[in-house]
């Protein structure tokens, strides 16, 4: 089968020369629009399936933000091919539930690195293999986020593929699995719970691209159970404009590298 035709990627419908370096990784493709407001000269360069691309320019440099869907497949799917088309930096913004009870609807999460409780990054390596936040990305995100008056927190999160599997375990046929995993991450200190950022961080190792991440909370269910004041946010401009200003940062250092 061929994965590209004429130079365009089968799935993202791009070809080289089509985005920058750097690229932001939402799940929803409507999101796609309101980040590249952020750019300068944003053009949509392609509407396939669930991957919405625009590319524009930031700081002066070429950037691009593409949709990735909800899991790891399609993640994975979009990075691969977004690096085919030569990009090198990702940045994946997007919302996730609260684990640690500290963790509040509204605050932002930045992942150093992922739980592997997912499927995609298997076919990539074995389960010893640790799913990593690349170092400068992060760096640039926490300071981001400590500049943005938000709370924030980082740490590990927990990657699953299944979303009624982690809210309604109990009614799962492998609940007891489930809920005992569960437990396990919590007491090991998760931050949060998301479905892509373990196939992503895994896959750029593979690659060897760079790979962060940022999340809203929406809402955080230990703190449900434990009575505590728990509203739902759905409003992820502070994660937008955390990952935008990351970005910013990202672009200064690098070029400050390359005149080293």
């Amino acid at each position: 089968m061929k994965y590209s035709e004429n130079g365009i990627q089968y799935h993202l419908q791009i070809k080289a020369g089509d985005v920058g370096r750097y690229v932001i990784l939402p799940g929803d493709p409507k999101r796609c629009e309101k980040i590249a407001a952020y750019f300068e000269n944003a053009e949509k360069i392609a509407d396939s399936r669930e991957f919405v691309t625009y590319t524009g320019l930031l700081e002066g440099e070429k950037v691009s933000v593409t949709s990735t869907g909800i899991g790891g497949p399609s993640a994975s799917i979009a990075m691969e091919e977004l690096v085919r088309c030569g990009a090198d930096t990702f940045v994946r913004v997007g919302t996730c539930g609260g684990m640690d009870i500290d963790v509040k609807s509204g605050d932002l999460v930045i992942a150093t690195g992922a739980v592997r409780n997912e499927g995609t990054s298997r076919e990539y390596a074995p389960i010893e293999f640790p799913a990593v936040a690349d170092f400068d990305v992060t760096a640039a995100l926490s300071e981001a986020a400590a500049k943005s008056g938000h709370d924030w927190h980082r740490g590990i999160v927990q990657c699953k593929d299944s979303f009624y599997g982690q809210h309604e375990p109990e009614l799962m046929p492998v609940g007891f699995e489930l809920e005992n995993k569960w437990r396990a991450w919590l007491k090991l200190g998760c931050q949060a719970s998301e479905m892509e950022s373990a196939a992503l961080f895994v896959v750029a190792d593979y690659l060897r691209v760079r790979c962060g991440s940022v999340f809203l909370v929406v809402a955080n269910q230990e703190r449900e159970k434990a009575g505590l004041f728990n509203p739902v946010e759905h409003d992820t401009d502070a994660a937008v404009s955390c990952e935008v200003e990351a970005l910013r940062i990202l672009i200064q250092r690098d070029r400050e590298k390359r005149k080293e």
